[in-house]
């Protein structure tokens, strides 16, 4: 039995390969799928099933496209109510894979559906199991997304589920089992994931909150809750996409791939509603670029901030892209479902400004020029999370993370002129894009962040633990 994660580091996210005997499976494939066909033919083998820990929330999977393409069953685990040809596992119930069994066992408490999958190799020896948004490593999954589609089903009551299924299913295991999650550090399916990507189910056992042996449902419930932000608004999306099907990435590369010399471009984006999605390095957007085009630079987490600040699936976009990777930015964006992209700009921001369209830039200063500006009257905006504000920050700058300018747009200084920065220049750049978009332009961007304000003269503010007193 050979098991192989396929980890994607942009959305956090991992797939496994399983194979034996000439025969494979996939669990949570993304959405494309030709990585999965490569290795079964280097390896001789026919994919057999796509296994589906639940109806992902935070990317599309690539279930329909891989069953189109090989012939593959599609697995659901118990309740799941797909809107096309699947087989509904029961509880414990076994499926062959040449020598080796994957055994189904319903764990829900993320989503109604979950569903793990143990594996048993060909000696009949259980050497892991794949927990999808069950079980990460350092974490578990959040119960507060079902409850966008179920309107009776709380968080709480979610909370309840996963604590039993992981005392009742999960814990009972040998402790020599490798965990396979689903998710790794910065996916928001979870608040506390480590970075290291699989462990032995008897290490999470000593060193994972929600494993605690001694825990009551009800500190359970609380320690998973505390401090678990909303989810980002496409996450429902993802999931009915998932449920009820999609276009085939096929078509939607073909459709896409379409590029627009700058006259072109600058019809379809009057014509149109477009948002004009700039994907180049923030040093490059901050030069020049398209007056009212948001940056996400595709060098990130790409795929997730579209997601989280764009929301809305459907929202046709243009894009302005570093040369050739037109094909990658497409790819990336139908991973969280974004389909609808009209065009890209050929020759990129040289061909617009050779063209004698009108640019524009972001003032940005070095720390350095930050520090020797600096004063008790100056006004700071922090784009970083929460957490990373409270440990250390800029005196008196005032917190806006990221991913709440949708919703805390308000807060926003207007009438002065504010100094933006976060950790190393990304976000920042980011936050000022979706600012002047909207007529913000009072800001100037901190180059390379708190990362650089921290070498300077700048006043920081640090987080204190309270002394113990004996």
């Amino acid at each position: 039995m050979k098991i192989e994660q396929i980890y994607t580091g942009c959305i956090a996210q991992a797939a496994y390969y399983l194979e034996s005997n000439g025969e494979a499976a996939i669990f949570d494939p993304l959405r494309e799928v030709q990585p999965y066909l490569d290795k079964a033919l280097n390896d001789g083998a026919k994919i057999k099933y796509i296994f589906e820990t639940h109806f992902h929330a935070d990317f599309v999977s690539g279930h329909l496209d891989l069953a189109h393409k090989t012939g593959a069953k599609i697995v659901y685990g118990p309740t799941a109510q797909p809107e096309f040809d699947t087989i509904i596992a029961t509880d414990n119930q076994e499926f062959t894979v040449g020598n080796c069994v994957v055994k189904a066992i319903h764990t829900p408490g993320h989503t109604l559906e979950s569903t793990c999958y143990l594996l048993i190799d060909e000696n009949g020896n259980q050497q892991g199991i794949i927990t999808g948004d069950t079980l990460f490593i350092g974490d578990v999954g959040r119960p507060d997304l079902a409850q966008a589609l179920v309107g009776d089903l709380t968080q709480e009551k979610l909370a309840g589920y996963l604590f039993d299924s992981l005392r009742n299913k999960i814990m009972p295991l040998a402790d020599e089992l490798i965990v396979y999650p689903s998710h790794g550090a910065g996916s928001a399916c979870g608040k506390n994931m480590s970075k290291e990507t699989t462990d032995t189910l008897g290490n999470q056992k000593k060193t994972n909150y929600a494993l605690r042996a001694d825990m009551t449902k009800e500190e359970f419930t609380k320690e998973l809750l505390d401090g678990l932000g909303l989810p980002p608004a496409y996450f429902p999306q993802n999931v009915m996409m998932n449920i009820q099907g999609y276009e085939s990435l096929d078509n939607i590369l073909q459709k896409s791939l379409n590029g627009l010399n700058p006259e072109a471009f600058k019809a379809l984006a009057n014509q149109s509603e477009a948002i004009v999605l700039d994907v180049r390095h923030e040093n490059d957007y901050v030069k020049s670029h398209i007056p009212g085009s948001i940056f996400i630079g595709i060098q990130g987490n790409f795929a997730p901030w579209v997601g989280a600040l764009i929301m809305d699936v459907n929202q046709p976009l243009l894009l302005v892209t570093p040369e050739g990777r037109e094909q990658e930015t497409i790819t990336r964006l139908s991973r969280v479902g974004f389909d609808h992209v009209l065009g890209y700009l050929e020759g990129g921001i040289a061909a617009w400004e050779n063209a004698g369209f009108e640019t524009d830039s972001m003032a940005s200063i070095t720390p350095e020029q930050f520090a020797s500006e600096f004063s008790e009257k100056s006004v700071v905006v922090d784009a970083r999370k929460p957490g990373e504000y409270k440990a250390e920050h800029v005196e008196n700058a005032l917190n806006i993370p990221l991913d709440t300018i949708n919703t805390h747009f308000a807060e926003v200084p207007k009438n002065e002129t504010f100094y933006l920065h976060c950790l190393g220049g990304y976000r920042s750049v980011i936050m000022g894009s979706i600012l002047k978009s909207r007529g913000i332009h009072n800001l100037i961007n901190i180059e390379k962040g708190f990362n650089g304000i921290k070498n300077t003269a700048v006043s920081v503010t640090q987080f204190v633990c309270p002394s113990t007193q004996n």
